[in-house]
C-alpha cells in the first residue's frame, strides 16, 4: 500500500519536529527552556475560566457551524478598535488561525495554483498550502533591510497566471518585522492589478514596540471585497490551547463559500467560543500592559544576543519572535547537540531552526527563531545558555 504524495511532500514543522530531542533531555533529568514556540508563558486572563464555569446546561450541544453570535458581536466590538468596521455576517468563527488560513486558501485557490508569502514566512504556511495542493511561492526579504518588502518589481515578477493571492503576516511571524501603510497600500495596489486575494494573518497586531501604530488591511477600503483577515485568541490572549481563531470578509461569496467548509466540520467547541467571548469583551488595557511586558522581554533577548560575538540580528519592532544568524553551517544540527549534548547547571534551550520558515532552498540553514516568550529570569538563562552552548560547539566542528 502506498501513502498519498500530498502527505508523503508535507514537510515537518520545524518548530515541533525536534520535540523528541527535548523528550529525551527531560527524561534525563534535565529543564529545557522552551523559546522554540510562539506559547506564552502569560498567565491566561481569568475571566476565560470564570465564563466557562458559569456554563449550567446538562448537554454540550452543537454549536453553529459559522460560530455562535455571542462570540461574534464580540469580535466586531473588539475591531471596532482598530476602526476596521465588521458586521456579524463577515465573521466565521474557526478552530484557531490555521484552521482560518487553511480555509482561506482553500476557498481562492485551485489544487497547482500560488499564493506569494515573504520569506522568511510562518512555517505552517507551507502545511496549509501542502495540505491543500497549492504552492507557496516565496518572495525573499532580508535581514539587512528590517525585513521589509521589497520593490514592486521584485514582487510582481513572482506573480504568474496561476497566482490568486498573497499571504502575509503582520506583525510578521518569524521575523517581527511591522509593515509600514506604505508597504500595505503597495500590495493593495498588486492585488487589484492583478486581482488578487490578500490574506491578511494578523494575530500579532497588539504587539508593536518603538512607539510605532498598528495599522489593519481592514482599513483600506479599496480592497475590502478581496481582502480576508484572520484573527485568533491565541496569542494576545495567551489562550494557544482554546483553538479559537476567525476569518473576517466583506465578501459575501467567499464567506458564504467557506461556511461550507465549516459545515463539513460541523462546528467549533461551544466551551471554548464561550470562554473566548469574555476575553474579546476585556479592557483593552489588559493587552496595553501585556505589550509592555514582551517589549521588555524584546529589549533583553536583544541585548543578550547582541552580545554573543558573530551573531547577526536585527531588533524586531513587532510580534515576540526575532531572527538570529549564527556562526555555524547547519543550525538544525547546533539545536539538537543542545538538546542531546550540551546543559548548563543541567538545563539547556531549544530553538526553531529557521531554514524551514523559507521557501527558497539553502535560506536560512544558520539561523534561528527566536520566541521571547518566557519571564525575564528565564530568558537571562536560556540566552546565557545559548553564548556558551555556541563557545563549545564552535570548538567542536572546527
Amino acid at each position: 500500500m502506498k501513502l498519498s504524495k500530498r502527505i508523503l511532500s508535507m514537510q515537518s514543522s520545524p518548530i515541533r519536529k525536534l520535540m523528541i530531542y527535548a523528550v529525551e533531555a527531560k527524561a534525563q533529568g534535565k529543564k529545557v527552556y522552551h523559546l522554540n514556540i510562539g506559547q506564552p508563558d502569560i498567565v491566561t486572563p481569568k475571566p476565560f475560566m470564570e465564563a466557562v464555569r458559569k456554563f449550567d446546561e446538562d448537554i454540550i450541544k452543537y454549536t453553529a457551524s459559522k460560530g455562535e453570535d455571542f462570540l461574534i458581536e464580540a469580535i466586531v466590538n473588539y475591531f471596532k478598535v482598530y476602526n476596521v468596521d465588521l458586521k456579524e455576517k463577515d465573521i466565521i468563527i474557526t478552530n484557531g488561525g490555521s484552521e482560518a488560513i487553511m480555509f482561506s486558501i482553500m476557498a481562492i485557490c485551485n489544487p497547482a495554483e500560488e499564493v506569494l508569502v515573504f520569506e522568511p514566512f510562518y512555517t505552517n504556511y507551507n502545511g496549509f498550502t501542502q495540505a491543500t495542493g497549492v504552492e507557496c511561492i516565496p518572495v525573499t526579504t532580508y535581514a539587512n533591510q528590517g525585513f521589509h518588502l521589497p520593490k514592486k518589481e521584485e514582487i510582481v515578477k513572482k506573480i504568474t497566471k496561476k497566482t490568486r493571492g498573497i499571504l502575509i503576516s503582520n506583525p510578521g511571524n518569524p521575523t517581527g518585522v511591522v509593515y509600514s501603510k506604505e508597504e500595505m497600500d503597495l500590495l493593495a495596489e498588486i492585488a487589484l492589478e492583478y486581482d488578487l486575494f490578500i490574506i491578511a494573518d494578523e494575530v500579532y497586531r497588539e504587539f508593536i514596540y518603538d512607539g510605532l501604530e498598528f495599522t489593519s488591511f481592514g482599513t483600506i477600503k479599496k480592497i475590502e471585497n478581496r481582502l480576508i483577515l484572520i484573527d485568533s485568541v491565541s496569542k494576545k490572549y495567551s489562550a494557544c490551547g482554546a483553538r479559537i481563531g476567525c476569518v473576517a470578509s466583506k465578501n459575501n461569496e467567499l464567506i458564504a463559500n467557506i461556511l461550507k467548509l465549516c459545515q463539513s466540520r460541523l462546528c467549533v467547541p461551544l466551551l471554548e467560543q464561550i470562554g473566548s467571548a469574555a476575553l474579546y469583551r476585556m479592557d483593552i488595557s489588559f493587552l496595553a500592559d501585556t505589550k509592555i511586558e514582551y517589549n521588555r522581554r524584546r529589549d533583553l533577548t536583544f541585548a543578550c544576543v547582541s552580545e554573543i560575538p558573530n551573531v547577526i540580528c536585527r531588533k524586531p519592532t513587532g510580534a515576540f519572535y526575532m531572527i538570529a544568524k549564527l556562526p555555524i553551517k547547519n543550525a538544525e544540527d547546533f539545536v539538537k547537540w543542545l538538546l542531546s549534548d550540551f546543559s548548563v547547571n543541567n538545563e539547556t534551550v531549544m530553538f526553531a531552526p529557521a531554514e524551514g520558515f523559507y521557501g527558497t532552498p539553502g535560506l536560512g540553514k544558520d539561523e534561528i527563531r527566536i520566541a521571547y516568550v518566557l519571564n525575564e529570569d528565564d530568558l537571562k538563562k536560556a540566552l546565557n545558555i545559548l553564548k556558551l552552548g555556541l563557545e563549545q560547539y564552535l570548538k567542536l566542528v572546527k
